[in-house]
C-alpha cells in the first residue's frame, strides 16, 4: 500500500474516558477554529522554556517541490543547553491549505517509526486527509533529527561496515542458536557504532529532542500553539509534547497509541526488554487468533483456510518451518528462493498490519500449507498457484537490504529507542528473555523482542543528558485525543487505555477495525478526529467506531458511530479516504517498526 510504498495501510474492546468534562472556547474568526480547552493547564517548566525560547525562529524559505508542496529546511540546536554550539539540518515540507481564508493554522503530522518521514508523510496529504482538514490547515511534516533529508546518523564509517553488519541483521528475528550468535554480534556493532563513530547524533535523537525542535518550528510558522496528528510512535512524539509543553498544546490526535511508561520503562521493570511493557506481541498474537477463529467459523467459501482446524493448521506449518525451510522456486535473479520460519511469522505479522488483514494472512498461510504438502520435486498447476501467490506476498513485505546509498534506517530507528528507554544490559540475554516473550505470545514473542538488542547497556553507551523521563500527567491546555484500535497488532489497545488514563481531561476513541491504527480505515474514526482537529469537538465519552468491515464477512465499506443506543453515518467524504498507518516500514526496520 502507498505512503511512497514504504508506509503500510493502517489500522479489547472497550470504553474508557479519561478526566473530566471540557468547555468549547467561541471562534472569533474563521482563522480562530472554536476549541475545546482543559481548565487550570499546568504551565511548560521554566527549564523547558529557557531551552526553547531562547532559540530565535528560523526563517524559513519555503520553495516548491514535488509538484504540490512547498520544502524549507532549518538549523536547530543539537543541544538545547548549547544553543550556539553545534546545529542539526531539519528538512521540512507544507502542503498549503486549499481555502486560504479559511484557514486555521498548521497541522504538523507524524508516521511514527521511530524513523518515520514526516515530510514524506506530508507530501501524501491530499492521498489521506479529508477535504475539510485539507481545506483548512496547511499540512506539515518534518523529518526528525537524523531521519530522512534532515542531517542523518550514521553509525558506521563506511557503507561497506554497515552493510556487514546488515547481512546478519536483514532478517525478521533470528531463530536458533547459530543465527542468533550472528544476530547478536551484528548488533554489538551498531551500538558500538553509535556510541562512537555516530555519536554526536545518535546521543541528541530522543523523543524529547524531537519535541522540542517541534516547538521552535511551531513558532516559525507562526501558530500560537500545537495542532498534531500523529500515528503509532508518532503518539509518543505528541505525548511527550503534550509534557513537555502543555500549556502550548491547540489540538493533538493520536492514533495507535504507545504509553510513554511503558516505552521508557520505570524503576520496577529496570532491566526487562521493551515489550515486555508494550506487549506488541500480545497484541499481535490475540489479533492472530481472533482471526483464524473467525475463519473458522466462516467456512471454506469465505476463507481459504478454514479446512480442518485453522489454529491447529497453524501451528504445524510453524513447526515444519522450524524444523526445515521451505523452498519456493526461484527469484527473478535466478537465485533460490526460501521461506524460514522467521519468515512466516515475520509475514504474518506485516499482514496484521493492513485493513483486509483476514485474506491476506489466511491466503498467505494457504499457500504455504500447499506448498508443504507437495514434494518440491514435483510440479502442478496447485504449486505453481500457490508459488506465484506466495512469491507475490513476500514481494510485498520481506525485508530488502540496499548496498548503496547508506541506509540509516536502522541507525535512526536505534538512535531514538536506544536513548529514550531502559534496556537489558547485555546482548546476551536475548535469546532467554526472547524465547520467554515466545512463550507468553507465541510467534511474535521473537518478532518484537529482538528488535531492541542494539540498545544493550553494555554496547550501546551514549546517552542523552536531556532525554525526557517523565512526568506524563500534566494538564494539557486543550483535551488530548486518543485512538485505540480494537485488533491493532503493533500498539495494543490496552496501552491506549492506560495512556489516556495518563493526561487529566483526555478522551478515548475506540474501535474495532482491523489493521494498525485506525484514521483513514475507519469513517468513524476519520470522522471524528477531523471533528476535533477542525473545532475540538471530542467525541462522546464512551464512544465505540464499529467498521463494518470485518474479515470473512463478505461487506467493506465505512464504519458507523456508535454512542450508546444512537448510531449515525459517518460521512461519505470520510468513506472515500484510503488507508494509512503510522509505522514507517522500510527495508530490515520492516520488522520492529511501530
Amino acid at each position: 500500500m502507498s505512503f511512497p510504498a514504504r508506509l503500510l495501510g493502517a489500522g479489547v474492546s472497550g470504553l474508557l474516558l479519561a478526566g473530566a468534562a471540557v468547555t468549547p472556547v467561541l471562534a472569533t474568526s474563521p482563522a480562530a477554529a472554536p476549541v475545546a480547552i482543559a481548565p487550570a493547564a499546568d504551565a511548560t517548566s521554566a527549564q523547558e522554556a529557557a531551552r526553547v525560547d531562547r532559540v530565535q525562529a528560523p526563517e524559513l524559505a519555503w520553495y516548491s517541490c514535488y509538484g504540490n508542496a512547498q520544502c524549507a529546511t532549518a538549523r536547530l540546536p543539537l543541544d538545547y543547553d548549547e544553543p550556539d554550539g553545534a546545529s542539526v539540518e531539519i528538512a521540512l515540507l507544507r502542503v498549503k491549505a486549499r481555502k486560504p481564508a479559511q484557514r486555521i493554522g498548521s497541522l504538523f503530522v507524524n508516521p511514527g517509526g521511530p524513523g518515520g518521514s514526516g515530510t514524506e508523510m506530508a507530501e501524501m496529504a491530499p492521498a489521506f486527509l479529508s477535504t475539510a482538514v485539507l481545506d483548512r490547515f496547511d499540512v506539515i511534516g518534518f523529518d526528525p533529527r537524523g531521519v530522512g533529508a534532515s542531517d542523518n546518523v550514521k553509525c558506521f564509517g563506511s557503507t561497506r561496515e554497515l552493510m556487514l553488519a546488515q547481512k546478519q541483521l536483514n532478517k525478521f528475528f533470528p531463530y536458533g542458536a547459530k543465527e542468533e550468535a550472528a544476530y547478536t554480534k551484528a548488533a554489538r556493532a551498531l551500538g558500538r557504532g553509535c556510541s562512537t563513530t555516530g555519536a554526536a547524533l545518535a546521543g541528541a535523537m530522543s523523543t524529547a529532542e524531537v519535541a522540542r525542535d517541534m516547538d521552535v518550528l511551531r513558532r516559525a510558522v507562526g501558530d500560537k500553539k500545537l495542532t498534531y496528528l500523529g500515528f503509532s510512535y508518532g503518539t509518543l512524539l505528541g505525548q511527550y509534547y503534550a509534557n513537555m509543553f502543555p500549556d502550548r498544546v491547540r489540538a493533538l490526535a493520536l492514533d495507535g497509541v504507545i504509553n510513554p511508561k511503558s516505552w521508557t520503562g520505570v524503576p520496577a521493570d529496570q532491566g526487562s526488554l521493551q515489550d515486555s511493557r508494550l506487549r506488541s506481541a500480545d497484541a499481535a498474537y490475540r489479533a492472530l487468533r481472533v482471526l483464524l477463529t473467525r475463519c473458522d467459523r466462516a467456512g471454506a467459501k469465505r476463507c481459504v483456510f478454514s479446512a480442518g482446524d485453522p489454529q491447529r493448521h497453524f501451528a504445524a506449518i510453524a513447526r515444519k518451518l522450524r524444523a526445515k525451510p521451505l523452498d519456493i522456486g526461484r527469484s527473478e535473479a535466478g537465485g533460490a528462493l526460501r521461506l524460514t520460519y522467521a519468515d512466516f511469522v515475520g509475514i504474518t505479522l506485516t499482514g496484521l498490519y493492513f485493513p483486509d488483514a483476514g485474506d491476506f494472512v489466511t491466503q498467505f498461510a494457504a499457500s504455504v500449507e500447499t506448498l508443504l504438502a507437495v514434494p518440491s520435486g514435483k510440479t502442478g498447476k496447485q504449486r505453481s498457484t500457490a508459488q506465484a501467490t506466495l512469491r507475490s506476498q513476500m514481494s510485498r513485505v520481506r525485508p530488502t537490504a540496499r548496498d548503496f546509498p547508506y541506509d540509516n534506517v536502522i541507525d535512526a530507528f536505534s538512535g531514538v529507542t536506544c536513548t529514550d528507554a531502559s534496556h537489558p544490559r547485555d546482548t546476551a540475554q536475548w535469546p532467554a528473555l526472547t524465547a520467554a516473550e515466545d512463550k507468553r505470545a507465541p510467534y511474535f514473542g521473537r518478532a518484537w523482542g529482538w528488535g531492541t538488542v542494539f540498545c544493550a547497556g553494555k554496547t550501546w553507551t551514549v546517552q542523552d543528558e536531556d532525554a525526557y523521563r517523565g512526568p506524563f500527567t500534566r494538564r494539557t491546555s486543550a483535551p488530548v485525543l486518543f485512538v485505540g484500535n480494537d485488533f491493532d497488532p503493533a500498539t495494543s489497545y490496552r496501552q491506549a487505555v492506560s495512556a489516556a488514563k495518563l493526561l487529566p481531561g483526555s478522551r478515548l476513541l475506540s474501535s474495532d477495525n482491523w489493521g494498525h491504527t485506525a484514521y483513514g480505515t475507519s469513517a468513524c474514526v476519520t470522522s471524528a478526529v477531523d471533528r476535533y482537529l477542525l473545532r475540538g469537538a471530542l467525541p462522546a465519552a464512551g464512544t465505540v467506531c464499529h467498521s463494518v468491515s470485518q474479515p470473512f464477512t463478505g461487506r467493506s465499506g465505512g464504519s458507523l458511530l456508535s454512542t450508546g443506543a444512537s448510531v449515525q453515518a459517518a460521512p461519505a467524504e470520510a468513506q472515500q479516504l484510503p488507508p494509512v498507518a503510522g509505522p514507517y516500514l522500510r527495508s530490515g526496520l520492516l520488522r520492529r517498526s511501530r
